[in-house]
This record gives structure tokens, C-alpha cells and sequence, in this order.
């Protein structure tokens, strides 16, 4: 210890005292605020369909999906909107040009209607799912109804037969006047229907590889390539680029005219897996997400084991999400499909590995498959949580 003369040393200490005495009241006078608790947000998520389910066929069945939902903790419905080659709600647009308001077993009714109005009380967000995309009939080599009316709306493949791919037929997306359709239908349902969002998936913006050989198409490719025609072969890698591309311009068309409508809408999509998205049905949706035209993009991520799983939702971080911040990413989960349903050790797999990769939700399809696992989901999920706040595609779209 250094030496002091005595009446040095006892100023210095009575200094140091002095300092302490200080540092004591103002440790005890200043008020410490506890550290915010955030409160979590995630998307927790269901498809709700009329097919293999009867959930959509009266207002007491929708009543009972919605409150079993709010119960398991889910707070998000995305329900059908578009199928069969029907709206499944009333259609202005499908009454013009086709004679049919809905689809023909729901006629009398407004299931998307019913459904708002059963989910907004309990906050749970509604988004209208066009699940049929750009595909016109399914089992039907005629294309349908759709089709047989507007035959120059078919797509073709190299054979000049109607574009099939899994036994559904499809239009040509590539056609101006089929692009009207179908953003006239994403449109009226934004300006008619109070919707938190609206979702395409794999059929939207879509085509199978094997088409873009209508009289049309081929037209335009060679305008765009001095009069040459596309390759015959449909994977060739330019030639799928060419038609990824416009699928892309044309989503940022329909971004844009929706978002003139409502400003806020959440634009929600779920396709395959990247690259077999591309390759086989023309989604480039990593180039929507550098394009700011997704808020939340939930691809599906339908496997049966959790190494398969658990490789395509690393690579999807790592490789895939860009700039799209992670409450923006949900994958989609296979619940049930015919027979199948995952074991609740699998499904225990498939949520650990998502919040481990940093991702707080998941969508589920479908709506059946939530019902076999009450307890689960009740355990699992809890109350339902937040919905997050997007601001992803805002800026741009203004």
C-alpha cells in the first residue's frame, strides 16, 4: 500500500468514503427498468379444402373448423378460393363468362364470407388460397368447362395436345387474356372480401415444363429470339428460363394490382422445392423473393422422413431465403394425405428442427389431419401466438 502523510491520508479517504456513499445512493435512487419482454409471433397454419373434407359444406362445419383452429392453437386458416375450375365464393367474374357464380355443390352459399366472419373474432388471419392456379380441369383430357368455351386459352405441349402433368390440364399462363382471368378473380376477391392475404402454390404462378407449345406461345418465343422457334426438348435449360421468367413478371403484375386495392394485403405463396419447382412447373420462386414480391413464402416441404426434411429446410436457409427475414419463412408440413399421417415422434422431429434453424411456425396440409392430434397441438402450440407484421413487398408496392 503507498504511504500518505497522515492529514493526506485522511482526506484521500474520507474522498474515497465519500465517493462510495454516492455511488451507493445513486445505485439505490436510480429507478432500473426489467429488460421488454417480446412477446413471440409465428405463423401457426392450416389449409382448409373442399375436397377429401367437409369442412366448407355449411356454415356450422365452418363454425366448428374455425373454433377447433382458435382451441389447438393455430391462427391462421388458408382456404380454398379457386378449384375445379370454380370460385368458391361468388364470383361476378365466373357468372360473366361462365353462367356460374360458384361451384355447383355450394350454390346458395358464400363459404369464403362464412369463414371471415366465424375467424375475425377470434384474430385468426384468413387468406384466400387460389389452389387451382393456372390449371383448368383435373381427370378431364377436354380441359373442361374453362376450356371448351375458350379453346385458344388451352396450353399444348410438343405433341399440340392439351398441357397434363399428375392428370391436371391446364391453360396457357402465357396468354393475355388468361392472365386477365385469373387476376381478375385474385382481384375481385381482395376488393369484395375483408382477407388478410391471398396465397398461390404450386399451380400459381405455374406451368408444367412439358407446355408452352401452343401456336401463341411459340409465336412469342421466336419474337423474342428472331423468329426461332422453342427447343423441342422441355427441359432445356434456356428455354425454361425464358418461361420462368415470364411467370415472374407476370406475379409482379398481379403484386401490383392487388396491392393498388389493399396496400397492406399479405402476398403468400407455397410452391415445390427449389430446383424441381423450376424444372418441372417453371417456379423461380427465389427470383420472386430478390424481386420483393413475397411476404411470406411457405414451400412445401412434404417428406416422410426427418433427414430428408431436415436436408431441404437447411438448404433452404442457407441457399434459398435471401434477404426474406426469417419470420417470413414457414415451411409446409404433410399431415395428411389418403391414409398417411406422420407419428407425433415425427412431427416432434419436424418442429425441433425448425426452431432450431431459427423458424417459429409451420402450415399444415391439411385441415383433417390437425383434428387426429387434438392433445398434440394443445401440448405442441398452446394459445395461439402473434401473427407477425410483414413489411416485405410495402415499400415497393405503395
Amino acid at each position: 500500500m503507498p504511504f500518505f502523510p497522515p492529514k493526506l491520508e485522511s482526506s484521500f479517504l474520507s474522498l474515497i468514503t465519500l465517493l462510495a456513499v454516492t455511488s451507493l445512493f445513486a445505485t439505490n435512487c436510480t429507478k432500473v427498468e426489467p429488460a421488454a419482454s417480446v412477446e413471440p409471433t409465428g405463423v401457426r397454419g392450416v389449409w382448409l379444402t373442399n375436397v377429401a373434407s367437409d369442412a366448407l359444406y355449411s356454415r356450422e362445419n365452418i363454425k366448428e373448423a374455425v373454433e377447433t383452429c382458435n382451441e389447438l392453437g393455430f391462427n391462421s386458416i388458408f382456404v380454398v378460393t379457386w378449384n375445379k375450375g370454380y370460385t368458391v365464393y361468388q364470383s361476378q367474374v365466373m357468372d360473366s363468362l361462365f353462367g356460374q357464380s360458384i361451384i355447383p355443390d355450394m350454390e346458395g352459399r358464400d363459404p369464403l364470407q362464412e369463414l371471415i366472419e366465424e375467424a375475425k373474432p377470434y384474430g385468426i388471419k384468413v387468406f384466400a388460397w387460389f389452389e387451382f392456379g393456372f390449371a383448368s380441369s383435373m381427370g378431364d383430357p377436354t380441359g373442361g368447362h374453362l376450356i371448351q368455351k375458350y379453346p385458344h386459352w388451352a396450353s399444348r405441349d410438343s405433341d399440340g395436345k392439351i398441357t397434363e402433368k399428375n392428370d391436371f390440364q391446364w391453360m396457357n399462363p402465357f396468354h393475355p387474356e388468361v392472365q386477365t382471368f385469373i387476376k381478375s378473380l385474385v382481384s375481385e376477391v381482395v376488393q369484395k372480401y375483408d382477407v388478410d392475404g391471398i396465397q398461390g402454390d404450386d399451380r400459381l404462378p405455374a406451368l408444367p415444363s412439358n407446355g408452352g407449345y401452343s401456336d401463341f406461345t411459340k409465336n412469342l418465343y421466336a419474337s423474342e429470339h428472331s423468329g426461332i422457334e422453342p427447343p423441342t426438348y422441355a427441359k432445356d435449360f434456356e428455354w425454361v428460363k425464358w418461361r420462368s421468367r415470364k411467370l415472374s413478371l407476370f406475379l409482379e403484375d398481379l403484386v401490383i394490382e392487388v396491392k393498388a386495392i389493399k396496400p397492406d394485403l399479405i402476398i403468400s405463396m407455397a410452391p415445390s422445392i427449389y430446383e424441381w419447382s423450376e424444372e418441372n412447373y417453371l417456379q423461380d420462386w427465389p427470383k420472386w423473393l430478390d424481386m420483393k414480391l413475397v411476404d411470406l413464402v411457405i414451400p412445401q416441404v412434404y417428406r416422410y422422413q426427418l433427414d430428408s426434411y431436415a436436408f431441404e429446410m437447411a438448404k433452404i436457409k442457407n441457399e434459398q431465403l435471401g434477404f426474406l427475414p426469417a419470420e417470413s419463412f414457414v415451411p409446409g408440413v404433410l399431415l395428411q394425405v389418403d391414409k398417411y399421417n406422420p407419428d407425433e415422434a415425427l412431427l416432434d422431429s419436424f418442429i425441433q428442427t425448425n426452431r432450431d434453424l431459427g423458424f417459429n411456425g409451420e402450415v399444415y396440409f391439411f385441415y383433417e389431419g390437425i383434428k387426429k392430434f387434438p392433445d398434440y397441438f394443445k401440448k405442441t402450440y398452446g394459445k395461439p401466438i402473434a401473427f407477425p407484421t410483414f413489411t416485405t413487398t410495402s415499400t415497393k408496392f405503395n
